[in-house]
C-alpha cells in the first residue's frame, strides 16, 4: 500500500487539559504504529491555546518512547526559530536514544504570530538564510571532518534524515536543489500544491540522500462507519478554522450536526478552500477520495492530519484509513530511511 504517515498537532480540547493532550498524542502514535504507519510527525506551533506541541523535541522523545519501531520526528522544526547547532544536538540526542527511528523536517516559517516572535527574539529576515541554514544542520549533523572547530554532541555522525517542508513553491524549489525528500503542506494551504509538486519533480538534483524525488503530500481525512458521522466529526476542524477567522482560535470544540449554522458564507468559503486537499467519510469513500489525490498528486506518501474531538474517534479515524488505503499503489516505491 502506499506509505501513510500521521501528523500530530497535540490538539487540547474543551474539557481538557495539556496532559490529557499529550496522553492523547501518545495513544494516537501507538495505534498509528499498530495499524502499520510509516512515520508519525509532530508540528512546532507557539502561543496557540489549543495546539501543545511547542517543545517539539520533547514531544518527539514522549512519543518515541512509547512505541518500538513506528519513525517519528518533526512535521516540521521551524528553523528560523532556533539556531541550527541547537537543532542538531536536541535531534542528535534523539537519534542516539532511538536510533534509525527520527526525522527532522524543515519549514521556514515562524509557526507563530508576531507577538511570539518578538518573544522568540527573530530577526524577520532570518527566513532568507534559511538555505544556507539547511546546509549549516546538515553539515553539523554529518561525520565530523578534519578540522572541524564545531560539533555537535550529540548530532555528529548521526546523519538523520532532513526534510524539505512547505506551502509554496520556494521549499518545492529548495529541495529540489539539495536532493532532499519534499512535504506539501496542502492540508491547510492547497493553492500551490500541483505548482510545486511539478517544480520539485522538473528540477530535482540526485543527493547522496536520494536517486530520485520523494514527495509527501499532506491531506486531512476523517474516517467513520458512515459518510455521515465522518462529516459530523469533521465539523471540529472546520469550527477551528472559522474561530482562526474571528481571531478567537481556541481550544477543539465537540462536533456539531449542522456546520451551517456556526459559521457565516464568508467563513465557510475560506474554511473550503483551506480546507480543499480533504477527504472525509466511510471507508469506501476515504479509499476512492485518496485513491483520486494519489492519482492526481502521483504522492509517494500522505502524511495524514485526522483531527477530531473525541480521542476514541480519532484513534478509530487512524484505523479506518489504514484499511482505507490497503491496495493503493503509490507513484514509487521509494521510501527515504
Amino acid at each position: 500500500m502506499i506509505p501513510i504517515s500521521l501528523l500530530e498537532l497535540v490538539r487540547v480540547r474543551e474539557g481538557q487539559n495539556i496532559r490529557n493532550a499529550l496522553d492523547s498524542a501518545r495513544e494516537a502514535a501507538q495505534q498509528a504504529e499498530a495499524s502499520g504507519y510509516t512515520r508519525v510527525w509532530v508540528a512546532e506551533h507557539h502561543n496557540i491555546r489549543g495546539v501543545a506541541s511547542a517543545a517539539t523535541s520533547i514531544v518527539i522523545s514522549y512519543l518515541a518512547a512509547a512505541t518500538e519501531t513506528i519513525r517519528v520526528g518533526a512535521g516540521g522544526i521551524m528553523l528560523p526559530n532556533h539556531p541550527p547547532l541547537v537543532i542538531a544536538e536536541q535531534f542528535g540526542t534523539l537519534a542516539t536514544l532511538y536510533p534509525d527511528r527520527i526525522d527532522l523536517g524543515l519549514g521556514r516559517a515562524p509557526g507563530t504570530d508576531q507577538v511570539a516572535a518578538r518573544a522568540l527574539r527573530l530577526d524577520p529576515t532570518r527566513s532568507n538564510a534559511f538555505p544556507n541554514e539547511v546546509l549549516e544542520l546538515q553539515a553539523l549533523l554529518a561525520h565530523e571532518q578534519e578540522g572541524q572547530r564545531l560539533i555537535a554532541v550529540p548530532g555528529a555522525g548521526t546523519e538523520v534524515p532532513l526534510w524539505i517542508l512547505g506551502s509554496s513553491t520556494f521549499g518545492a524549489q529548495l529541495a529540489a536543489q539539495l536532493g532532499l525528500p519534499y512535504g506539501f503542506a496542502s492540508h491547510f494551504a492547497p493553492d500551490a500544491l500541483d505548482t510545486a509538486l511539478m517544480i520539485y519533480r522538473q528540477r530535482f538534483e540526485p543527493s547522496a540522500t536520494l536517486e530520485h524525488p520523494y514527495a509527501l503530500v499532506g491531506v486531512n481525512v476523517i474516517a467513520a462507519e458512515t459518510d455521515a458521522e465522518a462529516r459530523r466529526l469533521f465539523t471540529t476542524q472546520q469550527m477551528s478554522f472559522a474561530d482562526l477567522f474571528r481571531g478567537a482560535r481556541g481550544h477543539s470544540k465537540p462536533p456539531i450536526d449542522d456546520i451551517d449554522s456556526y459559521w457565516n458564507p464568508f467563513e465557510a468559503a475560506q474554511a473550503n478552500r483551506i480546507l480543499g486537499v480533504s477527504v472525509v467519510g466511510s471507508v469506501e469513500t476515504v479509499r476512492n477520495g485518496l485513491a483520486a489525490l494519489i492519482e492526481r498528486t502521483r504522492a509517494d506518501e500522505l502524511m495524514i492530519v485526522s483531527d477530531t474531538y473525541d480521542p476514541a474517534a480519532r484513534l478509530k479515524s487512524i484505523a479506518l484509513i489504514a484499511e482505507a488505503v490497503r491496495g493503493l499503489v503509490p507513484a514509487g516505491e521509494r521510501v527515504p530511511a
